[in-house]
């Protein structure tokens, strides 16, 4: 249930991110020919007014297909022609894209914000041999009763050699768990042998629900942006990719887990997905939306369009190394999985 409602959520911020390059494109009044969800081939489409929508066979996926998108089309109405518009209405169709994708993740942020979630601690790591390994822990279990992870340690060493019993909940379980924290601890381990997170927001109000998601919105999207730098250079200078990173495969895998959590941290997660496709499509990179905006600031500079020829090489070789990036990481969700 989880990964179906990840699919659709992931399939709604497609929809929002294509939208926005819909609704500014015909608001400007170009020719729209055709808003395709999901890649060909093409399973349904009908026409209405003068642009075709359509529904495709690969869900994974949407486009927009803007008369002129390219200076070598042919466009048989220039006046409503992709590459004969200004710089500045070009540009604003790119960011409306990526705007939305924002706009999505600081609202879905700010909901969580607006509703709460209960204060707990996680358990996010749980150690091989350790006590709570052999009492039957496991990673995501949620510890009953403390709200802070001091509290939750404090407690565990002072009882350390004695039996205790600690009430977690496990998806929609509750179970009740007895185990003795060690005295001699391992390096690196604590008495029990597990890692602690703590989740849960307060309650807030509409507008300060509003300030704390596009506060919290703005510090995920610069630690995406460093992460994404990060797997850069590991894919450069290991020729590997960064442990963290997961691709379709492993979101699912994610999906589930959060799923366990609650609805309220499946939208965490679509959250986060929408903010990350902000990061990602903003990159000047080719085959981007912001590789696109690259583009029209050179020609800016130069004073002059780009080459077409160039344009296609460079988005081209940019789409070859996307897909070898995510065919990487997605062989090594896989690898996970076995």
């Amino acid at each position: 249930m989880s990964i179906l409602l990840i699919i659709i959520g992931i399939s709604v911020l497609i929809l929002i991110h294509e939208a926005g390059h819909f609704l500014v494109a015909k608001k400007l009044g170009l020719l729209v020919e055709e808003f395709g969800f999901g890649f060909p081939p093409r399973l349904w489409s009908k026409k209405i007014g003068e642009t075709t929508y359509s529904l495709n066979l690969l869900p994974f996926g949407g486009f927009v297909k803007i008369h002129g998108e390219q200076q070598a089309d042919q466009a048989d109405i220039p006046e409503r022609a992709f590459f004969t518009q200004k710089a500045w209405k070009r540009s604003l169709i790119i960011v409306a894209g990526v705007f939305m994708n924002f706009i999505l993740g600081w609202l879905l942020m700010s909901l969580i914000f607006f509703v709460g979630v209960p204060k707990t601690v996680l358990l996010s790591q749980v150690a091989a041999g350790s006590p709570a390994d052999l009492a039957g822990l496991k990673t995501g279990d949620r510890v009953a009763n403390f709200e802070k992870s001091q509290d939750f340690i404090d407690f565990v060493n002072k009882n350390r050699g004695q039996k205790i019993s600690l009430t977690v909940q496990r998806g929609s379980e509750s179970l009740n768990i007895a185990l003795t924290p060690r005295l001699i601890v391992p390096e690196g381990e604590g008495p029990l042998g597990v890692a602690l997170v703590e989740a849960g927001v307060d309650k807030r109000s509409f507008f300060a629900s509003l300030y704390e998601g596009l506060k919290n919105s703005l510090l995920l999207m610069w630690g995406i942006l460093l992460g994404l730098f990060n797997l850069i250079a590991s894919l450069v200078t290991q020729g590997q990719v960064l442990a963290g990173f997961v691709g379709p495969v492993g979101i699912f895998g994610v999906a589930n887990q959060a799923g366990e959590l609650g609805m309220i941290y499946l939208v965490q997660l679509l959250a986060l997905i929408s903010l990350n496709l902000t990061i990602l499509n903003v990159l000047p990179f080719p085959a981007l939306d912001g590789g696109r905006l690259f583009f029209i600031l050179l020609e800016k500079i130069k004073g002059s369009p780009l080459s077409p020829s160039f344009e296609r090489s460079a988005n081209a070789a940019g789409f070859v190394f996307l897909l070898f990036v995510m065919i990487a990481i997605t062989v090594r969700d896989i690898i996970a999985l076995l």
